[in-house]
């Protein structure tokens, strides 16, 4: 696997290189600066002990990889999606973890997109042949970011494109302790979406930082 990152240089980003990177992916970490990429490539290798990710300008890790994956805030998501239209590879997937939150006194709360959600609005942005698929929008990222934490949670896993949906399935059911669940079409991104906003108040409510969702009897 080619893995691309775009945006990867903060927790959700660096925390995806490093559970990729233990899947034995190649990750390519991008920025929109090679200084921040590198800054950001390097501490996730220390945290794995080895080198496994490479810092790249967001053009070089899309035009390397055949998964690229979005980790930019959603405010920023598509002006970015803009700027690299044409780096995509032929038949790339693109997998969208944004999420759109306002923080109000310290309350989230969800920021509906006209079309209904983020990855149904992104999806419009991008070029002929590339298809979207959603993932990782519910996990805490600071448990992906350490090596030694056990996810032990269900990821849900979206997409209008059959195809891409069963290989970014088949992907990361490589990623250990961590189910991808087949959740249909980009029209449940709008409770997916929502039910990462009630992660975050749940997390709050609790006192605690890694609840996370698993759906069972689904084996």
């Amino acid at each position: 696997m080619n893995i691309g990152i775009i945006g990867g240089t903060g927790d959700e980003g660096r925390g995806l290189a490093v559970r990729w990177a233990m899947a034995g992916g190649r990750v390519i970490l991008g920025s929109r600066t090679m200084e921040r990429a590198a800054d950001a490539a390097n501490s996730v290798n220390n945290l794995l002990g080895e080198q496994r990710v490479t810092p790249a300008l967001n053009r070089d890790a899309v035009r390397g990889s055949n998964l690229v994956l979005l980790t930019v805030p959603f405010d920023h998501a598509a002006a970015t999606l803009e700027s690299l239209r044409e780096d995509f590879q032929e038949g790339a997937v693109l997998i969208d973890i944004t999420v759109p939150v306002s923080f109000e006194k310290g309350r989230a709360s969800y920021v509906e997109p006209p079309e209904g959600s983020a990855s149904e609005h992104l999806q419009k942005l991008l070029p002929d042949g590339i298809s979207l698929v959603a993932a990782f929008k519910t996990e805490p990222a600071h448990l992906m970011l350490d090596p030694a934490a056990e996810l032990n949670c269900d990821t849900f896993v979206s997409s209008d494109s059959k195809e891409a949906r069963e290989q970014v399935i088949r992907a990361i059911q490589s990623i250990n302790g961590l189910r991808p669940v087949d959740a249909g079409p980009l029209f449940n991104c709008r409770v997916i979406e929502r039910m990462t906003v009630l992660m975050i108040g749940l997390n709050r409510r609790y006192k605690v930082r890694s609840g996370r969702f698993k759906v069972l009897g689904l084996e």
